[in-house]
């Protein structure tokens, strides 16, 4: 059975040589490639095909790299099982019947499935990192500002950063370097990963290494993945590193916080699509309000509709106060509580999904289930940290990942971390 990892298959060639010649990238279908259509998984964007390439693709390109096609994904990035795509569920190569996680579903596949050699993702609370682990492959979701999102479809741009995906952290590594990096095209963008060698980081060095064990997204995980997590950790011990368990109050608040401040930005950015300015345009004989509502309702799928009203909701008159401000308050408190942990610690480990890869279907009747599953990554957005995903091995059969956190731009302790194991 196909595993529906891409929504359009076309080959873009790269350059004869640079470091990635000769090797494959599946390119998540909400970043912009000059000439092949770029759907973000919407049928708003079925037809939409971009005049320019990301900053990203540039890159990948004079590097060498030869993308073979547009991967799948949830719509617009809302979602944590890449069930809701436009173009149809993806399937998880690593564990049959189950989810490939989300939204950046299709890379993972494709990387997990050996339909592409290297992936990109974009992680707005988890979207690299999830699927990663549910396919058993590495994901890195890198520091706010390290690598450009010029040409990136904003979900939620605060959030958002895009990714790599690889079956090993060097090769993660590898492409990292590849698009990291200053952007004038993006005045967000720091200069920190110009020139990177963060490949040369993944060697599996971690003696004298100290990890800090967060209780709090431990706690309430599935027990077969706790049982594998505290495993790779013994691994970890007996290569030289120690861990010790920290405190991250703000935590059990962040979901909350992440999903107004996600909704709201999205219900801002996705305005533009009325079929006027850009998207799809529904036939209709009505007045001006009638067509964009009959444009909207049949280009954006149920999930997407949910957090925009949501969005527009947090963001109304008399509302901003009462729930937008808070969740940005909540989310200055996240970032003071990864500092003060980090102070004492290299970096952070956790489980990165406290469940295996849930059964195709389980979540879609339940939001608020999806939603509670990205409960170990969005605390990570809220505070622009770096973090890595690897494999950290099975629990009936079933993946298990565990995430690594490190301070702001210093994605060479959780590349060295990560290759220790994977």
């Amino acid at each position: 059975m196909s595993l529906n990892a891409f929504v359009t298959e076309e080959r873009i060639e790269g350059a004869d040589d640079g470091p990635l010649a000769g090797r494959t990238v599946a390119v998540k279908d909400n970043i912009s490639t000059e000439g092949v259509r770029t759907t973000c998984g919407s049928a708003m964007l079925e037809d939409y095909v971009p005049p320019y390439d990301a900053t990203v693709v540039e890159r990948l390109k004079d590097a060498g790299a030869t993308v073979v096609g547009k991967a799948n994904m949830d719509e617009f990035g809302m979602g944590s099982t890449t069930e809701t795509s436009a173009f149809g569920p993806v399937e998880n190569p690593a564990a049959e019947g189950r989810v490939p996680g989300g939204s950046s579903g299709g890379s993972a596949a494709a990387v997990a499935a050996g339909e592409a050699d290297l992936a990109l993702g974009s992680d707005t609370g988890g979207s690299v990192r999830n699927p990663a682990a549910f396919c058993g492959v590495v994901g890195i979701k890198p520091t706010y500002g390290l690598v450009s999102r010029y040409g990136l479809v904003a979900y939620a741009n605060s959030l958002e950063q895009i990714g790599p995906l690889a079956p090993t952290v060097e090769e993660a590594a590898e492409l990292l370097d590849v698009i990291a990096g200053e952007d004038p095209r993006d005045a967000t963008t720091r200069p920190e990963g110009t020139d990177s060698d963060y490949a040369a980081a993944a060697d599996g060095d971690v003696d004298g290494m100290e990890i800090g064990v967060p209780t709090n997204l431990v706690e309430g995980a599935d027990e077969g993945v706790v049982e594998t997590f505290y495993d790779a950790l013994d691994e970890l011990e007996a290569a030289g590193a120690s861990y010790h368990e920290v405190e991250l109050p703000s935590v059990e608040h962040a979901v909350e916080a992440y999903y107004v401040i996600a909704m709201s930005e999205a219900s801002s950015n996705l305005a533009r699509f009325d079929g006027v300015r850009y998207g799809h345009r529904a036939d209709s004989d009505g007045n001006w309000n009638e067509a964009f509502s009959k444009t909207r309702d049949e280009g954006f799928g149920e999930e997407v509709k949910r957090r925009i009203l949501l969005g527009t909701y947090a963001l109304s008159a008399g509302y901003h106060d009462k729930y937008y401000k808070k969740a940005q308050d909540a989310r200055a408190w996240v970032k003071r509580d990864f500092d003060e942990a980090l102070g004492e610690a290299d970096v952070l480990a956790s489980p990165t999904m406290p469940v295996p890869p849930f059964e195709r279907g389980a979540s879609l009747d339940d939001p608020l289930q999806m939603y509670l599953a990205d409960a170990n990554t969005v605390p990570v957005n809220l505070a622009d940290l770096p973090a890595i995903s690897v494999p950290a091995g099975e629990t009936d059969g079933l993946p298990v990942g565990i995430q690594f956190v490190g301070s702001a731009f210093d994605e060479g302790t959780i590349i060295r971390a990560g290759s220790a194991l994977a």
